[in-house]
This record gives C-alpha cells, structure tokens and sequence, in this order.
C-alpha cells in the first residue's frame, strides 16, 4: 500500500475555480485587538503590578481566563477564519473556516439561476460571516459583490467572492462543456 489519497489528487485536478478569502480590513483589526490590549492591560495591572483593575476588579483567575479567552482566542479565531470557495465539474463547493470542518457542496442541477451581484452586506444580511437575511443566506469576508445562487427548492445563497467574474466564468466553463 502506497498511503496516496486518490479520491484527493482526483478532487484536486477537478477543480476549475479556487478562492481563499480572509478577514484583512484594518478597520476590523483595530477593533479585534482592541480587547486583547485590554486584557494584556488589566493583566498587567492586577496580577503583575498588584494593582486592582478598575472600581470593582475581577478576582485574578477570571481575569486570567478572560484574558486567555479574549485576549488570544478572539484574535485566533479572526486570524483562522477564511471563507474557501471551488467550482468543479459537478458544482459549487464553499467551506468557511473553522465552523464547517468540510466543503458544502451545491451540484449544478440543484441551481436554477446563477448571478454576480452587488449587495449590501450590513442592511441585507446584517454584515459579514455567516449570515442570514432577507436575501437568504451569504457566506461573505468582506466587500460588497459575490455569486447568487437560487436553488431549485427555493432557497438563495450568496457567495462572497474577491474575484466574482472569475468565478462565474469558471461556471460558465464548466455548464458549457
């Protein structure tokens, strides 16, 4: 036995479309690490300097779980988290990383209609991730274009894209063939 994963090389030459999107907005940055330098702030106060953190301080350990929690976590989930989008020859393949441990996949007989479309993230969706709105659900990172699906039962899904044309042509492509 050679220990090669073919159903993984065949997946791999398969896929006609690939986009790894990031949260990258400095905007957000600033906010995310807002709270760690708050935490690292109050850690140093209370437990190094011995000084009480604020009029009424946290006792040490919650103040030391809050600054693991808060302090690391929210920033290494925003730096884990990225939305991985594929087109292959049988569909539309999207994984948002770390909540779906695997690609969702929607099969190209299961869309009816297929767009690039300019939305409003924070009125139709009520901003980025994983969202649901009015419009159905979106998949998005950030900006404001990406690729609507209308599925035959009915439900719509948006996928953010960085690169929508490119994207759509590679559906082009493939339904073409």
């Amino acid at each position: 036995m050679t220990g090669i994963d073919y159903n993984s090389i065949r997946a791999e030459e398969d896929i006609r479309f690939h986009e790894v999107q990031r949260f990258r907005q400095p905007w957000l940055w600033i906010i995310i690490l807002i709270v760690p330098c708050l935490c690292i702030w109050a850690f140093i106060q209370q437990i190094i300097l011995d000084k009480p953190f604020g009029n009424n301080p946290a006792l040490d350990t919650l103040l030391i779980v809050l600054c693991i929690i808060f302090g690391l976590g929210l920033p290494l989930l925003f730096l884990m988290l990225r939305l991985i989008t594929e087109i292959r020859s049988d569909g539309v393949y999207y994984r948002f990383a770390p909540f779906h441990r695997s690609f969702r996949k929607i099969l190209f007989e299961e869309i009816i209609k297929y767009e690039i479309r300019t939305y409003k993230p924070i009125r139709e969706y009520g901003g980025w991730g994983i969202r649901y709105g009015s419009s159905g659900i979106a998949y998005n990172v950030s900006g404001n274009r990406g690729l609507q699906l209308e599925l035959s039962g009915g439900k719509k899904i948006l996928i953010g894209s960085q690169r929508p044309y490119e994207l759509f042509e590679a559906i082009e492509r493939v339904l073409k063939r």
